[in-house]
């Protein structure tokens, strides 16, 4: 049959053509989770056997070459990048303490059973030992994509977890480096202070140098692509930057992760991209590459690697279990908290290859026949290999049952108005802001239960003009493929009415929508003030409609000011707004600052809660005093003004105001008008 084809091509093992090779394991990317779902097998431990399966000591189809390299290292620096991003800052900084204890836990009780375990039980030279300790002692978040899979990388045991990880490695590593300069000779004291000085400068680089070229590169180029490739650029530019400090590169794309964290939302479209990328090709890509490393024969090989492999999974799982169970005593975590930490850093695969390859390579001498004395010698390589297998295949299982556990305890038990989904119209009209308005509408909804959108765009029923439906069904295109990109599915509604205000009226009793989100107009014939449109929507339609006014993207916001009247809390929709409010702090990041009067201020700090978003509250009694406050605004923050209709029993007659009062002191800040539902039906508005 080949001889039929025009270029026959031989085939031959392992698989030198790359489309082959990469076809081949797109498939096992593709076929694994399928397979071992119904097995209840996780993915992850699938990976790395079809690794085993297909790499050099398997089948021998694919060989470890310089690619499967290359592809590995970057998936390992994408699950640390990802595990920065995703964590809560101001719960990792709640947290800091808790992960600071767990992570010398992690670390000496490896230390304090390694030590002693390689001297005494495996016969090893005292340096070796401090070595092999130091091998325990690091671990790899390889469960990760579990955790954050099942949408409980906010969860506390994942936060103490994962910062725990940074704090064992940084030390299991700072320990390879004096072992090994020890053991070559080259420690003195201008090692140390050449070792002080490029760490706090990689630190101090990667956590104020990158937001700042974040913050600016994000505000300036709004392409996609562009995006996704200036965040690749800074993960391995942090990895870089931690090697050239004498770290694990490792620890560069955790902390690079950690700096872009508040400028890469947990809603945004780049967030999913990332996300998406990463679980599709870099991490499975780096999960097959540690499956190549196993090789099956070291179990027939010799009696001593046996021996050593044993030990070493022994010590290192009753370790890192012990450490699991301390943290789990000192903090009051439950059994499943406790299983989700041990799972998280039982596995060892990145820190550890590095130092079993650096120790394997450190020559300290030769036998009289020449046989070279090595640091680590082949029977720790070997048993480092068959300990990455075990240590893998307990932290999947181990990280699965109790995040799966964490995760159904979250889930509400009934149902209610609280929990339903909400439903947010977004009428639109013009292309430029539209992507904007989806992001505000995915961002103030809660991360686990996603809006349901909708974009109207409204037509008048009197003319029909072919170029103005073309338009309308194109920028309703534009909207739903800024839903798709985060991961929202949208509903594109084209409609003929009267006018719009009729049209978004219909929707709204037809699809029982709850939130309005608007922009404000852009006609230089509209007044200052709302304009006729918004005016008599607001007036007609009892919703909490939000009026958004964007200046730059909504990511690279670093503060929300939120300035309320007195009485809000005795309007219906004040929960409302709260919640959405809040669920934009958690989403993006963003701090939160709170102007209200005290009799208010007491509502607004109810059911914040320990896990809330980081949140100022500071006293402003009178919106007589506004103009001086909006004065006091950063360029950096949007201004949220919560409004009220006419007669009712939070409105100020400075609100009249607010609109002319924005667009004078405020021409380059972001702000959105807030119009909470009200009890009643509503008067008419007072910025016809």
């Amino acid at each position: 049959m080949f001889a039929l084809l025009a270029h026959p091509l031989p085939v031959s093992l392992p698989l030198e053509d790359p489309i082959l090779k990469f076809m081949l394991i797109m498939a096992i990317v593709l076929a694994a989770p399928l397979l071992l779902n119904k097995l209840r097998i996780p993915y992850l431990l699938g990976l790395i056997i079809a690794g085993a399966v297909i790499g050099p000591h398997g089948l021998n189809l694919v060989l470890r070459d310089s690619s499967s390299i290359l592809s590995g290292t970057a998936g390992l620096l994408y699950i640390m990048f990802l595990s920065g991003l995703e964590i809560d800052i101001d719960d990792f900084r709640r947290n800091s303490g808790r992960s600071l204890v767990f992570g010398l836990y992690t670390f000496l009780i490896p230390m304090a059973v390694g030590i002693p375990g390689g001297h005494y039980i495996l016969g090893f030279p005292l340096p070796s030992s401090i070595l092999l300790a130091a091998l325990f002692a690091s671990q790899t978040l390889i469960a990760y994509p579990i955790v954050s899979k099942l949408g409980i990388t906010r969860d506390k045991a994942v936060t103490i977890a994962v910062g725990g990880t940074v704090i064992t490695d940084m030390l299991a590593l700072l320990v390879l480096t004096i072992v090994v300069g020890v053991s070559t000779g080259s420690v003195g004291e201008a090692f140390w202070y050449r070792l002080g000085i490029s760490i706090v400068a990689c630190i101090a680089i990667i956590a104020f140098l990158f937001p700042l070229l974040g913050r600016w590169f994000f505000k300036h180029c709004s392409d996609s692509v562009s995006q996704y490739v200036f965040v690749l650029v800074m993960v391995f530019l942090g990895a870089y930057l931690a090697q050239l400090a004498g770290l694990e590169p490792i620890i560069g794309a955790f902390l690079s992760g950690l700096a872009m964290n508040r400028l890469i939302p947990r809603t945004s479209a780049l967030m999913n991209r990332v996300e998406f990328v990463g679980n599709a090709i870099f991490i499975p890509f780096f999960l097959i590459g540690v499956g190549m490393l196993i090789d099956y024969r070291a179990f027939f090989r010799d009696w001593e690697t046996l021996k050593v492999s044993a030990v070493m999974i022994v010590l290192v799982t009753g370790a890192k279990y012990a450490a699991a169970v301390l943290t789990q005593k000192s903090f009051r975590l439950t059994r499943d908290q406790r299983t989700v930490i041990f799972g998280l850093s039982s596995a060892h695969v990145a820190a550890t290859l590095a130092a079993v390859m650096v120790g394997y390579n450190v020559i300290l001498g030769h036998t009289p026949e020449g046989e070279p004395i090595r640091l680590l010698n082949e029977s720790v390589l070997n048993g480092t290999i068959l300990m990455i297998l075990a240590t893998c295949t307990v932290s999947t299982f181990a990280t699965q049952r109790g995040a799966h556990r964490i995760a159904l305890k979250g889930t509400p038990a009934e149902p209610g108005p609280a929990h339903e989904r909400e439903r947010i119209l977004i009428p639109v009209s013009n292309r430029e802001n539209v992507g904007e308005l989806i992001a505000l509408s995915t961002a103030v909804s809660p991360a686990r239960k996603p809006p349901e959108l909708y974009a109207l765009r409204a037509l008048d029923n009197r003319t029909e003009n072919l170029d103005a439906r073309k338009r309308a069904a194109a920028l309703l295109e534009t909207a739903a493929s800024a839903a798709a990109a985060t991961d929202n599915y949208l509903h594109p509604l084209l409609r003929y009415d009267v006018n719009i205000v009729n049209a978004v009226m219909g929707v709204v009793r037809e699809h029982r929508i709850t939130d309005l989100v608007m922009g404000m107009h852009r006609a230089k014939a509209e007044p200052a003030g709302l304009g006729r449109t918004l005016s008599e929507l607001l007036h007609h339609c009892n919703v909490t409609t939000l009026i958004y006014q964007p200046r730059q993207p909504l990511q690279t916001l670093r503060r929300h000011v939120v300035i309320v009247p007195r009485k809000a809390e005795q309007e219906a929709g004040f929960q409302g707004w709260l919640r959405r409010v809040r669920d934009l702090g958690r989403n993006t990041g963003a701090k939160l600052a709170f102007y209200a009067p005290a009799a208010t201020m007491r509502f607004l700090r109810a059911g914040a809660g320990r896990q809330g978003p980081e949140a100022q509250y500071i006293l402003f009694e009178t919106w007589d005093d506004l103009p001086e406050l909006l004065g006091e605004v950063r360029r950096d923050d949007c201004v949220w003004l919560v409004m009220s209709r006419r007669e009712r029993v939070s409105y100020h007659p400075a609100m009249s105001r607010v609109p002319t009062l924005l667009a004078e002191t405020l021409p380059g800040n972001g702000f959105v008008l807030v119009f909470p539902e009200q009890a009643g039906e509503t008067d008419m508005l007072f910025m016809g």
